[in-house]
């Protein structure tokens, strides 16, 4: 089958397409013929926990059918349809046909095509983890996303509007704010430098942030902390700057009882992985299945132009999320 490795040479990411066999399914896993694969930045980061050694079948979250049900599997069947984070060693949704534990696997909503329902295991899971697990914002709760306009910034946006919450965004761009006010956000800040605490509280009435997700890393840290209210949290769940630490008003964090905290699979076990997938399913998947929530993709690239979707993704021209097309019947 094809696929699509990412190898590290010369201290960069590089794709590189072979065929390899089709998987089998081990017990407690299913194997899907994959139709349409997302496309995270994480994963293409040199020494990033994502990319994880030297080269790795690349791809982490996946859509597509059954065609395999290994030992100890219940609740699927071949021919169903199934989204699902597609990870471990020798495991990657950019190829033909892809492995995957039976405990990361979703039902795919019916009012949803391939290409939508893969651009929903990572960014939601993370969104699920950041706002039902710590998070927790209530009906009128201001939240604030640096990144906004990232696939897994725009989840939380929805995910944070379909909890009746208020969102302010960052982004670089105006033009990106203006098309995901479209879809929800309240607030848009256009900027690319930390220098927004004092217009979030603006925004919000002198308050600040109820809670944060930082998207960006190091460099937005501090101001995201200058940005809470009293009692705020603030989630970290990507550093694409490259700034790894950041400097911390500990007075800042004492007096106004700040909750701060990551969100990665890096550390985390599988029993942790499959309660955030159970997550998503009762806390996400009601309100996608009826209308209420849709996942935002960006653009669609079939899977030989992954390239070019690798390009733009890395131009950070993206609202939303970018999605590979894999094989026929993507419908």
């Amino acid at each position: 089958m094809k696929s699509c490795w990412i190898r590290t040479a010369g201290g960069k990411a590089e794709l590189e397409f072979r065929e390899i066999p089709v998987p089998r399914a081990g017990a407690g896993e299913i194997v899907l013929r994959v139709r349409a694969a997302g496309l995270n930045r994480g994963e293409m980061m040199v020494g990033s926990v994502m990319h994880g050694g030297a080269e790795k079948l690349g791809g982490t979250e996946a859509a597509g059918e059954v065609v395999e049900v290994g030992a100890g599997v219940t609740g699927f069947a071949a021919g169903d349809r199934v989204m699902g984070r597609v990870l471990g060693r020798g495991r990657g949704a950019f190829a033909e046909y892809a492995a995957m534990e039976a405990t990361e696997a979703m039902a795919v909503p019916r009012r949803l095509t391939f290409e939508q329902a893969a651009a929903i295991p990572v960014s939601f899971c993370v969104a699920c983890d950041a706002l039902l697990g710590h998070g927790r914002p209530r009906p009128g709760d201001w939240v604030l996303i640096t990144g906004v306009a990232s696939g897994t910034g725009a989840a939380c946006m929805l995910a944070a509007k379909c909890l009746d919450a208020r969102v302010i965004g960052t982004s670089g761009s105006a033009e990106k704010l203006a098309a995901l006010a479209r879809h929800g956000l309240d607030h848009g800040i256009a900027t690319r430098l930390a220098d927004f605490a004092e217009r979030v509280r603006g925004a919000t009435g002198g308050r600040g942030a109820d809670f944060a997700v930082n998207c960006v890393g190091g460099s937005f840290f501090p101001e995201c902390v200058r940005s809470l209210a009293f009692g705020g949290r603030l989630a970290t769940v990507g550093y694409v700057d490259g700034v790894m630490s950041a400097p911390l008003d500990l007075r800042e964090q004492h007096a106004n009882r700040l909750v701060l905290y990551g969100v990665s699979n890096s550390r985390f076990d599988a029993a942790g992985r499959a309660r955030t997938v159970r997550g998503v399913v009762t806390g996400f998947l009601p309100a996608i299945a009826e209308g209420r929530l849709a996942p935002l993709v960006d653009r669609v690239f079939p899977f030989g132009e992954l390239p070019a979707a690798r390009r733009h993704m890395e131009s950070n021209a993206q609202v939303g999320k970018i999605v590979i097309a894999i094989g026929e019947g993507n419908r």
